[in-house]
C-alpha cells in the first residue's frame, strides 16, 4: 500500500501543527518538524504499510521528530530556570477545581460514571477528536506535560530537565492534568452516551 493523495495529507497539518507548537513552543520549530514529517512521509510512499490510519502513522513520524527536536534543542538552548505559566498564577484555581472534587474526609463527591468498554470506545474516531479538544482546554503547559509524557513517552526525569521543574511539580501537573482530562471527557464523551 502506498501514501494517499496529498490532499489527504494537507488535511492533517493543522492537527499536526498544533501539537508541535504544543510540545515545541516554537511556531517556526513546530512548523520545521511538520514539514520535515511530511517529507519523511513523501519520500517513503511505500513505507506505508496499511496497517494502520494514516494519521496515526503521520502522528508516529512526527513524534520522532519533536523528540529529536526536543534533544537538539537541550543541546543549543540554556534555560534562564523561569518557565512561562509557572508563576502561581494558576495554581490556586487548580487548588480550586481539585478541593471540589473531593469531601472534607478525602472521598469523591461524585463517582465517575461508568464509562462502558473503553476498548470500544477507543477504536472511534469521535474520541479521539474529543479527547484532542478536552486537551485543548488544558492550561498549555498542564497539556505539554501530559503530553511529553503520555504520547511521547518520555521519563519524568526528561520532562523535568527539559522543563526545568521539580519532579514533584510534574506530579502535581501531571495528577491535575488527569483529573481534568477525566472531567471533560466524562461530560463530553461518557456522559453523553447515557
Amino acid at each position: 500500500m502506498s501514501i494517499p493523495p496529498n490532499s489527504e495529507l494537507e488535511a492533517l497539518r493543522p492537527a499536526l501543527v498544533r501539537f508541535a507548537v504544543l510540545q515545541l513552543r516554537n511556531d517556526a520549530a513546530a512548523e520545521d518538524v511538520v514539514q520535515e514529517t511530511l517529507m519523511a512521509v513523501l519520500e517513503k510512499p511505500n513505507s506505508f504499510a496499511g496497517q494502520s490510519s494514516l494519521r496515526t502513522y503521520v502522528t508516529g513520524i512526527l513524534k520522532h521528530k519533536i523528540l529529536d527536536a526536543m534533544r537538539s534543542n537541550r543541546r543549543e538552548v540554556q534555560f534562564d530556570g523561569a518557565v512561562d505559566g509557572f508563576d502561581g498564577n494558576d495554581r490556586q484555581s487548580d487548588a480550586d477545581f481539585i478541593d471540589a472534587l473531593f469531601r472534607p474526609d478525602g472521598h469523591v463527591v461524585d463517582m465517575p460514571r461508568r464509562w462502558g468498554d473503553p476498548d470500544a470506545a477507543l477504536e472511534q474516531k469521535d474520541f479521539f477528536r474529543t479527547l484532542e479538544v478536552c486537551l485543548e482546554k488544558l492550561p498549555p503547559k498542564t497539556a505539554r506535560i501530559f503530553m511529553m509524557r503520555e504520547w511521547l513517552e518520555m521519563d519524568t526525569a526528561d520532562i523535568c530537565m527539559e522543563l526545568q521543574i521539580s519532579s514533584s511539580n510534574a506530579w502535581v501537573m501531571l495528577y491535575r492534568a488527569r483529573l481534568q482530562l477525566r472531567e471533560c471527557l466524562d461530560l463530553n464523551w461518557f456522559g453523553r452516551k447515557n
